[in-house]
């Protein structure tokens, strides 16, 4: 089969493949007399069990606990306190999607990593002695093409508590995984580092913004090169970005890149302006994170792809990208898929230039990207380009 007939053969079954996306609603107990879960800003465990409150966590650097209260208690009454929430929950939504047959060699039908030219990359920097975190539903490390998964480190944060790696709960953990770093059948962007699985989904798909502060914490204790964000929710308006909610993803993002981790995040699957009336993305629109959208393979702004001016740090390859699922290969479409392609490269930035922080890292990369420079509301700096990125080091 000739490389044109695969492509049309791909874009064939590839009609109705949706965006890959999460939602997002407030976790509220089952009676009124149950205990509900707060995440605090500022204060300390003292002055908050005064108040009733039982401290379950603490987030490095950040001012900011994960606790337990009454349902009628007010986590703000505690003195010091700058601001309080309710934790919030995630859905994972799947798109459709065709597997293909595991052991071929797929590098053909890859188009994103030929046109970032990952391929001439990886005769530069491969990733090697590098390692990424997915926070996400989980990997499967028995693909193949999974065998650099770090089991040892791998952990999985569900309910506030953090147990061992358990594979992927979902697909979503392992396509991602793939993009940043396969080596098989398809070749990840990083195809030497080490992936670190982070699982903050259960088992039913519900994950909480609680459990991804513990996972961000335990990526920057561990001293991961980079951790891969493709979770979020649908833009929230600016009167649901609420101060506590606010100031508590500024801190913990902040604190996990001041201590070397670079965190990317998927700018999200909405359409949406986030310049234009003050619209938030969850973990995106915040000045730490390294925010992407999504591109397609004529090298243009997804349609599904959220966008804006000062939002957009760069744009990477997000629709109908192939990679790994548990039992083989499917093709996934969303800024989900875009991310990961970020995650990568910085795994390639950091093998050469291992002393670099998270925000060079970034400034590196923006650099190597193909575009007009910062501030286009479509892809930021560009879209990523990983030979131009490597050769400038």
């Amino acid at each position: 089969m000739t490389y044109e007939s695969k492509q049309q053969n791909r874009r064939t079954f590839l009609k109705g493949v949706a965006a890959t996306g999460i939602g997002l609603t407030a976790i509220g107990p089952a009676s009124a007399d149950e205990e509900v879960q707060y995440i605090v800003t500022g204060g300390n465990p003292r002055q908050l069990e005064r108040e009733g409150f039982t401290v379950a966590h603490e987030i490095t650097g950040a001012n900011v606990y994960l606790v337990y209260g009454p349902a009628d208690a007010d986590p703000e009454n505690a003195q010091g306190v700058e601001g309080a929430f309710e934790d919030l929950s995630y859905e994972v939504d799947l798109p459709a999607s065709e597997q293909a047959d595991e052991g071929e060699d797929l590098t053909g039908e890859q188009w994103d990593k030929e046109l970032i030219e990952a391929f001439e990359a990886h005769e530069t920097a491969t990733g090697a002695g590098t390692r990424l975190g997915i926070l996400d539903t989980g990997v499967d490390d028995s693909h193949p093409d999974l065998g650099n998964v770090d089991t040892g480190a791998s952990r999985t944060f569900v309910g506030w508590e953090e147990s061992g790696h358990t594979g992927d709960v979902q697909s979503h953990g392992t396509h991602v995984a793939g993009i940043a770093g396969a080596d098989g059948a398809i070749v990840g962007v990083a195809p030497d580092a080490d992936l670190v699985s982070l699982r903050v989904f259960g088992e039913t798909g519900g994950a909480n913004v609680g459990d991804s502060f513990l996972a961000l914490d335990y990526a920057a204790e561990l001293g991961l090169d980079a951790v891969n964000m493709s979770i979020g929710s649908a833009p929230q308006p600016p009167e649901d970005n609420q101060e506590g909610f606010r100031i508590a993803r500024q801190r913990v993002v902040r604190s996990v890149v001041q201590r070397g981790t670079t965190v990317v995040t998927s700018a999200g699957n909405d359409s949406q302006n986030l310049q234009q009336g003050g619209w938030i993305s969850l973990w995106g629109s915040l000045p730490q994170a390294t925010s992407v959208s999504a591109t397609t393979e004529d090298d243009e702004l997804a349609s599904f792809s959220n966008y804006g001016a000062n939002e957009i740090s760069v744009g990477a390859p997000g629709e109908s990208v192939l990679s790994t699922v548990p039992g083989g290969y499917a093709y996934f479409s969303g800024t989900s898929m875009s991310a990961p392609q970020v995650t990568g490269l910085v795994g390639l930035v950091r093998e050469l230039a291992p002393n670099l922080n998270a925000n060079q890292v970034e400034n590196t990369i923006e650099r190597g990207a193909e575009g007009s420079g910062r501030g286009d509301p479509e892809t930021g700096a560009g879209r990523i380009n990983a030979r131009e990125t490597v050769e400038s080091l």
